[in-house]
C-alpha cells in the first residue's frame, strides 16, 4: 500500500510541478524559440557571406594569374568604350540595363528556414489558458500532498498530568 501511495504521489507531484514550471517559464520559452530562430537566420546569412568570400577569392586568384582578364573587365567596370577590332558589342538601352540590374540585385525568394514556436506553447501562453493551467498544476501538487503524502500516524493521546501542590489549601 505504501509503494502505491509513493508512486501515485510522485506521478501527481511531478505532473503538477511540470505544469507550474511551464506556466511560470512560458515567456522565457517564447523568447528561447524566437532567439533560436534568429540564430538560425544569422547562420544562413553567415554561410552566404562565406560563399561570397570564396567566390571573390577565386576571382582574385584568376585576375592575378591572367592579366588579360583585367583588360577585358576594365571597359565594363570603368564605363570605357571598348576599342577591339572585329568585335560586335550589343547596344543596350537604359530600360534594359535597369531591368537587368534590378533582376541581378534582387535576392532569390527563398523562404527562410523559419521554425515557428510550437503550437502547444502558443496556446499555453494565452492568458486565460495560462491561469487555468497554473491553478490545475497547483491543485495537482496539493492533491499529491494531501491525499498521497505520508500516511496518517496512529493517534496516540499524550496526557499531560500536572502535579498539584498539596500544601496550598484554601
Amino acid at each position: 500500500m505504501r509503494v502505491i501511495r509513493a508512486i501515485v504521489f510522485v506521478v501527481f507531484f511531478s505532473i503538477g510541478a511540470a505544469i507550474l514550471s511551464a506556466t511560470v517559464l512560458c515567456d522565457d520559452f517564447l523568447e528561447y524559440f524566437h532567439n533560436r530562430n534568429l540564430l538560425r537566420q544569422a547562420g544562413g546569412g553567415l554561410e552566404k557571406l562565406k560563399d561570397l568570400d570564396a567566390d571573390y577569392d577565386v576571382v582574385i586568384g584568376q585576375l592575378e594569374g591572367d592579366p588579360c582578364q583585367i583588360a577585358r573587365l576594365a571597359p565594363a567596370t570603368l564605363g570605357i568604350e571598348p576599342n577591339e577590332p572585329n568585335t560586335a558589342y550589343p547596344l543596350a538601352s537604359a530600360d534594359k540595363l535597369a531591368a537587368a540590374k534590378q533582376a541581378l540585385s534582387e535576392e532569390p525568394n527563398e523562404p527562410a528556414p523559419d521554425e515557428a514556436t510550437p503550437e502547444w506553447l502558443g496556446l499555453c501562453c494565452q492568458w486565460p489558458r495560462r491561469h487555468i493551467l497554473f491553478f490545475c498544476g497547483a491543485a495537482l501538487v496539493l492533491i499529491s500532498f494531501v491525499f498521497f503524502g505520508s500516511p496518517k500516524r496512529s493517534s496516540r493521546s499524550i496526557t499531560v498530568t500536572t502535579k498539584e501542590s498539596s500544601g496550598a489549601k484554601k
